[in-house]
This record gives structure tokens, sequence and C-alpha cells, in this order.
């Protein structure tokens, strides 16, 4: 299976080239053409393919398994709060977008134009990752106290919004306090962000068990878009509860005290600190000289694996 992991479009506008996708502007004024590539990262850093060329290859099929897994949740969701997807119809889109159907079929989505909240929604069910190394210096996570004794792993009394900064492509995101967030966007928008974010990650955390999975944490993002001449109605945007952007544990064999095997990118990245990777190193191993972070083949094809799996459980009916 050949990856895509720079789309082609000459005869429309590129607004941004992000870790993943790529988004266009459309002749709808109002809306955006997102493109889910199979481009991937880890640790905010953009990975390339060890191969004879060391060529640029991606994780083939990951782009539309993304879009196919954030369909479903935007879909599923959508009674919680509103979000921008319009439509991955081809042909339902603005006509400038036809004569690559072959290129974006099955990773293409039509969205709702929206302002994006400077904020990364984050929702911890579980004792993981950044919070588990917090945890472990100050009993705490995103500066809010936790009960003591909790291991790693451990589900926590209740879920957590536990917000972090956006950071640009290349820089890494900042863990920060309810305060500092609510600083950074106001009280009353922080407040609706936390509430949805919390609903979101219930009603997943409850679907995604059901069918033999645990949804340990996951990041939402959210974004304004004219709801009259004065008003604003806030909205999910960006990719949804996808092994990108949240960590996917199976329910059989869980038990808090040990890292989990996951469904997610968690393989990766611990692939890539196994590497040797470590803060500092985002150009390389070589450091601000190197030539980028190469994954293996099997750890590409590992990776695949884990994500076909994960949309499969999750999306069947």
């Amino acid at each position: 299976m050949a990856a895509l992991t720079a789309s082609d479009l000459p005869k429309l506008t590129l607004l941004s080239k992000g870790k993943v996708r790529d988004i266009y502007a459309t002749s709808d004024p109002n809306a955006l053409l997102f493109i889910a590539t199979d481009r991937i990262s880890a640790y905010d850093v953009i990975l390339t393919n060890v191969g004879v060329l060391r060529c640029f290859s991606g994780i083939p099929g990951k782009g539309a398994l993304l879009t196919e897994i954030s369909r479903f949740w935007f879909a599923k969701l959508a009674h919680i709060i509103p979000n921008h997807f319009i439509t991955a119809d081809i042909d339902a889109m603005p006509a400038e977008t036809h004569e690559y159907k072959a290129q974006l079929e099955g990773r293409a989505m039509l969205v709702r134009k929206a302002q994006v909240v400077p904020l990364e929604a984050i929702v911890r069910g579980y004792l993981t990752g950044s919070a588990w190394a917090e945890y472990q210096k100050t009993g705490t996570a995103h500066g809010i106290s936790l009960p003591a004794g909790l291991r790693e792993s451990e589900r926590l009394p209740t879920p957590l919004f536990t917000p972090s900064t956006k950071a640009d492509i290349g820089a890494h995101d900042e863990n920060i306090s309810p305060q500092q967030a609510a600083a950074l966007i106001g009280d009353a928008l922080y407040a609706q962000i936390s509430t949805a974010a919390l609903a979101l990650y219930t009603a997943a955390s409850e679907h995604a068990h059901a069918r033999g999975l645990i949804l340990a944490d996951t990041k939402f993002e959210f974004g304004l878009v004219p709801a009259s001449v004065e008003t604003q109605e806030l909205i999910l945007v960006d990719e949804l509860l996808t092994p990108d952007s949240s960590r996917y544990w199976p329910a059989a064999g869980y038990e808090a005290g040990r890292a989990q095997p996951s469904f997610d990118k968690q393989y990766l990245r611990d692939w890539l600190v196994g590497a040797g990777f470590r803060k500092g190193l985002e150009a390389g191993p070589e450091g601000s000289g190197g030539k980028g972070w190469a994954i293996e083949e099997t750890v590409v094809e590992g990776t695949r694996k884990r994500y076909e799996e994960v949309v499969a459980m999750l999306t069947a009916t």
C-alpha cells in the first residue's frame, strides 16, 4: 500500500501544514478542506522512515484510519456538542476538489471554518504519561492535587480536565494549571470547554469499555463559529478520539502499577525513547545538525496494525 505523506492540490490554496494534516481553503468562505496524511509524529517530532532510499513513506493507510475514526466519533458524540464536520463525500464538496478525488478519497473532510481556541483540552481518566511523571515528583497533575499512594496507570477517582498550551510545529505543548488556562482564554470559555471535554470523555470511555478498550486519556480541540451577529458558538474541531490523540489500552489484562500495552502512539513513543530520543534532540540523534529520526520498518508495521485494530474494535456494530 502506497502512503501519502504530502498532499498535492496545485489549484487549491494550502493554508497550513501540520504534523499530520494539510489544510486548504475552498471556494466556500465558511469551509476548509482537511486532509489526513500518512505522516506520523511523536513528542512533536515528525518522523521519516528507514529504507533503501531512506525515503519519507509514513504509515501507509494511517490518514484514512484517522479520518474513519474521527467521523465515527463526530457522529456519535454530536448530541453533546456540535462539531466542524460537514462531509467526507468528495462529490458533495466544492467543485475545485473533484479532480483530486483519487488523492482525497477516504482521508479528506470538508469542515466548518472556526477560530481555534489556543488550548489543548486534555482529559485523563488514568494516571499515566506526563501526569504520572509529575505525580511522582509533586503528588499533582497539572498542579491539581491528587490522593497519595496512586500507582502508575491507576484509574483516577474522577476524570480530570488537564489543559496544556497549543504549541507551534516543532515546539512542545506545555502542561498548565486550570488557573493558567482560565487566565489564557477567560473564565467563561474555560468553564464551557472543561464541561464539554469531561462529558465527551465520559461518553467515549463508556463506549470504548463496552468494546474491550480503556480510554486512558485523550485530547480535544475546540473552536468558535458565529452563532449570530453578536455571539459565537463553541464547537469541536480537528481530529477526535483517534489513536494519534488518545491512549487506548486493552481492558483484558489491565493491572495498575505498571505501564500498559497500547493501541496508540505510545508504542512509537517507547521505541523513539529507546532509540535515544530526549528533549533537545528533536532534529535527530546527532542534535541540531541531524537529519531527523527515522522509523524502522518493523515499527512502521507494528504501528499500522495497532491503529487498524483499535479502529475496528471501536467502530464494530
